[in-house]
């Protein structure tokens, strides 16, 4: 008989804590010493991030690395379940961080209260052995994976959208990489965020707690991970499903000749931002886009502008800018022209997105007077009538 390996790094409170994970065979002293010696980065302490984190820090991670340039605020509380009403314009690394370490005292919180780029990716990826995906745009997701890759870094990925999730393991020796599965950004504004689209509250607890999971297998040894495979899961039908995901050869960051040795301009690759820019430019009075505190001017001025309101109806529902016109984007097909072209038309949506591609596509039909209303009636809930409800 062989005597159980002693626990001389572990502290006997760490021994209670992590009681139930050392009477696991596929985890044990051995196991957990694994999780208290691992590094683990987290991109985003968003809806993903904030199950992964919380998850990741309850089971023993030693060091846990957040990044994050945002704070919080009152709509991130229906799903972000690491922050409450007493963080609110926190910088959401910071209130994370004070959760976590209320959580478990024994793991160290590293914060990094600024945006990933292209500059800041390779030395901070570098410095971790796991790195959790929980970013929400595309040239962020594009940076994440370039970097790991290019410094042999295992990427758990996951994503949200309405009642949908994504999930897999990206990095792997002989496994495939996030542009593997998309090798170019769909168009622009083709596929909305959350605050356009919504997202069930609890959905991201179920992908971030998988990628917590995923990453424990990782660090452990145990299991096999989800690396060459896509899982899918539905909350409305509570089906998981899951496909194969091959390693493309012809890759251009991970397949046998690579292209892409180096990190690029990402937004410019996928034409969005990765994060809100440090010092906005000031819009152009003449420019097709203008703020809301500009717009408010117009109007105060006597400007006959119209405003052309293209949210759905049960959108209306929860706010709305009196005096403005409702076409909404699901009828625009037949009801764009009702829209006037002989005075200035300034269209707005919840946040920016749906109102600017709308005017794109109008420009194509020609209509020169269309001005888009940058961050929509959340913007001008918040800079100019702080009566209309934001949600």
């Amino acid at each position: 008989m062989t005597l159980p390996t002693q626990i001389s790094d572990l502290t006997p409170a760490e021994r209670q804590r992590y009681a139930r994970h050392l009477i696991l065979p596929q985890v044990g002293a051995d196991g957990q010493r694994k999780l208290k010696q691992a590094r683990v980065l987290i991109i985003g302490t968003g809806g993903l991030g904030s199950p992964a984190a919380l998850y990741l820090a309850a089971a023993g991670i030693g060091h846990l690395g957040l990044v994050d340039y945002d704070v919080v605020d009152i709509s991130n509380l229906q799903r972000q379940v690491i922050h409450g009403e007493s963080t609110l314009g926190v910088p959401k690394v910071e209130s994370a961080a004070r959760r976590l370490r209320d959580l478990n005292p024994h793991v160290t919180v590293e914060v990094h209260h600024e945006p990933l780029t292209r500059h800041n990716a390779l030395d901070l990826i570098a410095r971790y052995d796991v790195v959790i995906d929980g970013t929400d745009n595309f040239p962020t997701r594009y940076l994440a994976n370039d970097a790991c890759v290019m410094v042999g870094k295992p990427l758990v990925y996951g994503s949200v959208f309405r009642f949908e999730g994504q999930a897999s393991v990206f990095g792997l020796k002989d496994g495939p990489c996030y542009r593997c599965l998309l090798p170019e950004p769909p168009p622009p504004g083709s596929v909305p965020s959350c605050a356009e689209a919504g997202v069930l509250g609890v959905l991201p607890g179920t992908i971030g707690t998988i990628q917590a999971t995923e990453a424990l297998k990782l660090i452990l040894g145990v299991g096999e991970p989800l690396a060459g495979r896509l899982l899918l899961y539905d909350a409305l039908e509570m089906t998981f499903d899951t496909i194969r995901l091959p390693k493309r050869a012809n890759c251009p960051v991970c397949g046998e000749h690579p292209t892409i040795t180096e990190l690029i301009d990402y937004e410019a690759f996928c034409g969005a931002p990765g994060h809100p820019p440090i010092d906005p430019p000031v819009a152009d009075p003449s420019a097709p886009e203008q703020t809301p505190r500009q717009i408010k001017a117009r109007l105060d001025a006597g400007e006959p502008l119209l405003l052309l309101d293209v949210r759905e109806p049960f959108e209306l529902q929860l706010s709305r800018v009196d005096g403005a016109l409702n076409i909404p984007m699901s009828q625009m097909a037949e009801r764009w022209s009702e829209i006037p072209r002989d005075r200035p038309v300034v269209v707005f949506c919840h946040t920016g997105v749906r109102s600017a591609n709308l005017i794109d596509a109008l420009r194509e039909v020609g209509y020169t007077n269309l001005i888009n209303l940058v961050g929509g009636i959340d913007a001008w809930s918040r800079e100019v009538d702080p009566s209309v409800p934001r949600y």
